[in-house]
């Protein structure tokens, strides 16, 4: 599968921005999808992740009721909808994809073996 995502931008502390991953292929429903991201010099972390097509999710502790993901299968697409930013919230967003990932195994970067470019989002304080 084949991942573009879009959506980032430079806004200020407090405010939202929601990004998209579109996904290639006829068989997105089942793939996990997952948001990563990574500042310069720093390794890539987990963000959330949505199971395939349960909609179970998964969200790393700095975000936890700021963010949440969501998908469309119809349009090929996974959402990560981002509130009340933070400037440590700035970094380049990454969107990855498995197919029949343990819900234990969301957060590991290492099982994901489909990425797409990563979208740039800034917070300002």
């Amino acid at each position: 599968v084949q991942l573009q995502a879009s959506g980032g931008g430079l806004v200020q502390a407090g405010g939202s921005l929601r990004l998209s991953c579109a996904a290639s292929g006829r068989t997105f429903g089942s793939y996990v999808m997952g948001w990563f991201r990574q500042v310069l010099g720093k390794e890539r972390e987990f963000v959330a992740a949505i199971s395939g097509s349960s909609g179970s999710t998964y969200y790393a502790d700095s975000v936890k009721g700021r963010f949440t993901i969501s998908r469309d299968n119809a349009k090929n697409t996974v959402y990560l909808q981002m509130n009340s930013l933070k400037p440590e919230d700035t970094a380049v967003y990454y969107c990855a994809a498995r197919r029949f990932l343990d819900y234990s195994a969301y957060g590991m970067i290492w099982e994901y073996d489909n990425w797409g470019q990563g979208t740039q989002v800034t917070v300002s304080s």
